[in-house]
């Protein structure tokens, strides 16, 4: 069974960075529902995600970040649109479909030209990658085509030891993440979710 540990617990960053470092997925909170985290850096740690969720490597993994030093690392350019956009609605539910960069050592599924990118609102994930780096995600479901896990008992009893640390933020619900690809100096909608594409809009005008 998975431990689940509160994410107000001073240890529990260090706890959930040792579990990624040896390549093993934890559950983890964010602005909409809990994740499934690895650390894509680590090898094998990607397939054994897409492996616990029965997910396939065509539906590649985004990634999450704490900074967007840590977003820039990932790309081989960044449009001015996409700037902005980090700069204006970062953190918060944007995922950013950036141009990848060609030396990324990170296995985040089939794609090597792109990459998903967002920096969550809830400052447990901001916490776990500031303190160990980019991770790769997927939402946490008890099989594919379910609805969101959003309590950390839920991820714990859907993957028991598959998932040997849950940090549990208390219940997370909510729309999923707008997703922009922004590879372009003219983003374009892929997805609207909680912020409106309207917003988007804006945020590029400045």
């Amino acid at each position: 069974m998975s431990e689940l540990i509160p994410a107000g617990d001073p240890e529990a960053i260090n706890t959930a960075c040792q579990v990624l470092s040896v390549g093993l997925p934890v559950g983890l909170p964010t602005d909409a529902a809990y994740v499934l985290a690895v650390d894509p850096f680590v090898a094998g740690a990607s397939d054994r995600l897409f492996a616990v969720l029965r997910r396939p490597r065509s539906l590649d993994l985004p990634v999450l970040v704490a900074t967007v030093f840590q977003a820039e690392s990932l790309t081989t350019s960044l449009p001015e649109a996409a700037q902005r956009l980090m700069r204006r609605c970062w953190p918060g539910p944007l995922t950013l479909v950036l141009p990848r960069h060609p030396d990324l050592a990170a296995d985040l599924g089939d794609d090597d030209l792109t990459v998903g990118v967002r920096m969550p609102g809830n400052s447990t994930a901001r916490d776990l990658c500031a303190r160990c780096g980019p991770v790769a995600v997927a939402t946490a479901a008890s099989a594919p085509g379910e609805s969101p896990l959003q309590t950390a008992s839920e991820v714990a009893e859907a993957f028991g030891d598959s998932v040997p640390v849950v940090l549990d933020n208390g219940r997370c619900e909510g729309q999923s993440s707008t997703v922009v690809d922004a590879t372009g100096t003219d983003p374009h909608l892929i997805r609207e979710g909680r912020l409106p594409w309207v917003d988007v809009l804006e945020a590029i005008k400045g």
